[in-house]
């Protein structure tokens, strides 16, 4: 008999090892997730994803007060680079396990114009419990709020799942009120995309900054300072 509990915490210390700062396992089945054209077919077969995220630099987003800095710009690559490199370790020991497996791009738009990617790893990071969608249309996680970038593995490993956290921004409106854009609503189903891709192409443009960021409601919401934790 498979034991999805065994499984889960096999590659959940596996993760955290490989430097992993929060892990999840969601159940995608019953076309919970939407994907690409790219990777519908496989991805069909693979019932469950890992969610994984790693923890941004507070002191770095520090820098970022009415645009994106430098060094955030640095920082943010770095990080997509290890989600890539700890997705390929996770996806290659599933496979080693004698599953199949199918790590997704920390960071790769396959339709600009609709901003899509290849799996969406915020709603795969809410069904797995990582954390909440916030107003900002980021995923806030109780430990250490936005300040997380996420990536995923699709499998069909069995595998205990995760529960989708019950908490929301409540009465906080801090993000609203610093976004550049104005595309951050009271209601969450209300975010404003395309404003904000506006916003990200304009400093991107910028003195030739070259990378569509910007960092300003991640280092303006409390749970980023370590203020306000959720219990």
């Amino acid at each position: 008999m498979i034991d999805k509990q065994k499984n889960y915490e096999k590659i959940k210390e596996f993760a955290l090892n490989a430097g992993a700062n929060l892990f999840g396992v969601a159940d995608i089945s019953g076309n919970r997730v939407e994907f690409d054209d790219e990777i519908s077919g496989i991805a069909s077969k693979m019932p469950f994803a890992v969610a994984i995220a790693v923890k941004l630099s507070r002191s770095v987003l520090a820098t970022v007060n009415d645009r994106p800095t430098k060094i955030y710009k640095t920082h943010y690559k770095s990080a997509n680079t290890r989600l890539d490199s700890l997705a390929f370790s996770v996806g290659r020991e599933i496979e080693l396990l004698g599953y199949n497996a199918l790590p997704i791009p920390a960071s790769y738009i396959t339709d600009w114009q609709k901003q899509k990617a290849h799996a969406g790893h915020k709603n795969i990071a809410e069904l797995a419990g990582i954390g909440w969608r916030g107003r900002n249309n980021l995923v806030v996680s109780p430990e250490y709020g936005p300040l997380i970038r996420l990536v995923s593995v699709l499998t069909d490993m069995p595998l205990k799942t995760d529960k989708p956290l019950t908490f929301s921004c409540g009465g906080c409106f801090e993000c609203v009120d610093c976004c550049p854009a104005g595309a951050i609503k009271e209601r969450v189903e209300d975010f404003d995309h395309i404003a904000c891709f506006e916003m990200l192409r304009r400093f991107m443009k910028d003195k030739n900054f070259g990378q569509y960021i910007c960092g300003i409601c991640i280092t303006k919401c409390p749970l980023s300072d370590g203020r306000d934790k959720k219990s």
